[in-house]
């Protein structure tokens, strides 16, 4: 992520980028978020570096960041700013100034859930907390590099958190009082509703059942608001949408968020690690409570559902094991159950986008995300 420059991080990338001719191009906007927090980071490390403080964090934060991602919810951010028809060139800088402010809180919440979820990949890499344990293995016994690398995460995490919160208010992004005004009741909301579904989900891992109600509460909360719908409204409310305007984007961007996290939990299962970047038996080792295994237990005979009680959640499956499991899904039908209810919430989806007054460029750009979140194979 490190990009040469100059203080300040915050908008300087963005000039010769934005004069490009076609601003919505999702590379692009890709591209100017990963400049933002590229020169940000970049700068942070270079500070520590003047205090003599350690910048083992900040790197690790990086790498991290390095490491790839959809970033979907910059890229929804931006669009959100140009549904209103904005086309004032600073208006676009401070959205993907807030754009990249929403990455670095995303970051905090991956790099705290694969630490909760026991998780040793993300991204194709190990995960944060693996690394800096592997860091800190010499001159230490492996349980002592494993608690240290799991503490010094949580404290990468929480500089995430904090360094979202000063993307997002440091004087130098462009941001008026009144556009803070607008916006920072957004994303305080989107936080706290990310969080209230990391918790559902904490609390009903190991106890997955027939009732689909609370696997899609938790979709609903920690996928469909925080990924699609609230990164939609703070881009839209950036540029000045009303509260009308707002509730028609959430009717396209909640089943589309439902659509998204429905098929991470059938990749989760079925898809190859090659392109998922993780193991496909984690899922099934964690045992979450998904509307996949919810599915299943509710149409399995009895021996089907013996063994999904036995092996679902048991942190010692291995392949033959997850072979046995994806077999069970497969005869009781639950992989098709949920391919239909992402077909549904993808059709609800589009019929909403038609309904939307949009520019002509954002409603392809829209239809074309929908489209390679619902069906993509990673």
């Amino acid at each position: 992520m490190t990009v040469n420059g100059s203080l300040p991080p915050s908008l300087q990338p963005l000039p010769s980028m934005l004069s490009c001719p076609d601003p919505l191009d999702p590379a692009r906007i890709r591209h100017q978020v990963d400049a933002v927090l590229g020169a940000f980071i970049h700068h942070k490390k270079a500070a520590a570096r003047e205090q003599g403080l350690p910048v083992e964090a900040p790197q690790a934060l990086d790498d991290f960041l390095a490491a790839g991602g959809k970033r979907l919810r910059p890229l929804l951010c931006v669009l959100g700013w140009h549904t209103t028809g904005s086309s004032s060139g600073g208006g676009l800088a401070q959205a993907v100034q807030v754009g990249a402010a929403l990455e670095m809180f995303h970051a905090f919440c991956l790099i705290h859930d694969d630490i909760m979820d026991h998780s040793d990949t993300r991204r194709g890499r190990p995960t944060v907390h693996r690394a800096l344990a592997a860091r800190h293995r010499a001159g230490h016994d492996a349980v002592l590099a494993k608690d240290i690398g799991t503490s010094a995460a949580i404290l990468a995490g929480d500089l995430a958190l904090l360094w979202s919160d000063e993307l997002l208010r440091a004087p130098d992004t462009g941001l008026g009082p009144a556009q803070l005004e607008q916006v920072a009741p957004l994303i305080d909301l989107m936080r706290g509703e990310v969080l209230h579904g990391q918790y559902l989900d904490l609390i009903s891992t190991g106890r997955p059942s027939p009732d689909t109600g609370p696997a899609l509460a938790i979709i609903r909360y920690k996928t469909a608001k925080y990924t699609c719908e609230r990164p939609l409204h703070i881009g839209a409310a950036l540029a000045g949408a009303d509260a009308r305007f707002l509730d028609a984007l959430s009717a396209f961007a909640l089943p589309l968020g439902e659509a998204f996290q429905l098929r991470d939990d059938l990749l989760g299962v079925f898809g190859h690690q090659a392109e998922t970047g993780k193991p496909t038996f984690d899922d099934l080792r964690e045992g979450k409570h998904t509307v996949l295994i919810s599915f299943a237990l509710k149409a399995a005979d009895d021996t089907q559902a013996r063994l999904l009680r036995t092996l679902y959640g048991n942190a010692r499956l291995d392949e033959d094991d997850t072979d046995t499991v994806r077999a069970v899904l497969r005869a009781t039908g639950a992989d098709q159950a949920v391919e239909h209810m992402i077909t549904n919430r993808y059709e609800q989806a589009l019929a909403a986008l038609e309904g939307l007054s949009l520019p002509r460029e954002v409603h392809h750009q829209l239809r074309s995300l929908a489209d390679k979140t619902v069906w993509r194979t990673s």
